[in-house]
């Protein structure tokens, strides 16, 4: 749980900026896109806790076994369908969705290995 707080604050401090400075390059769809896939990966890790969480703890989930099931199932369909349905519109853009989705994905190698450091 701690490091789910840490990983996005940690986002936040890093997509934030890193958004503001790709302004200069596309200032409408690569910041855009560089948060989207920042967010979408911070919720899909929210979305693993919540499963893993799940299998190891189902008291703590109490009644959600069915959400459980189907978002576990269905994560990564519905983080692609959202970013397909975005880059359709032209709404943000793919370099940007990726920058963010890479950010996300860093911060969480990094954590994992200070938690691991840590054992």
């Amino acid at each position: 749980m701690k490091m789910i707080r840490r990983i996005n604050r940690q986002a936040a401090w890093i997509l934030i900026p890193l958004s503001l400075l790709s302004a200069l390059i596309d200032w409408k769809r690569l910041p855009l896109g560089i948060l989207t896939g920042g967010a979408l990966a911070l919720v899909n890790l929210k979305g693993i806790q919540w499963g893993v969480l799940g299998l190891t703890n189902p008291e703590a989930v109490r009644g959600a076994t069915g959400k459980l099931l189907f978002f576990s199932m269905f994560r990564l369909l519905i983080v692609f369908t959202v970013l397909a349905v975005l880059l359709y519109l032209g709404l943000i853009n793919i370099i940007g969705a990726l920058t963010g989705l890479t950010v996300v994905f860093v911060l969480v190698m990094k954590e994992g290995l200070v938690e691991a450091r840590r054992l």
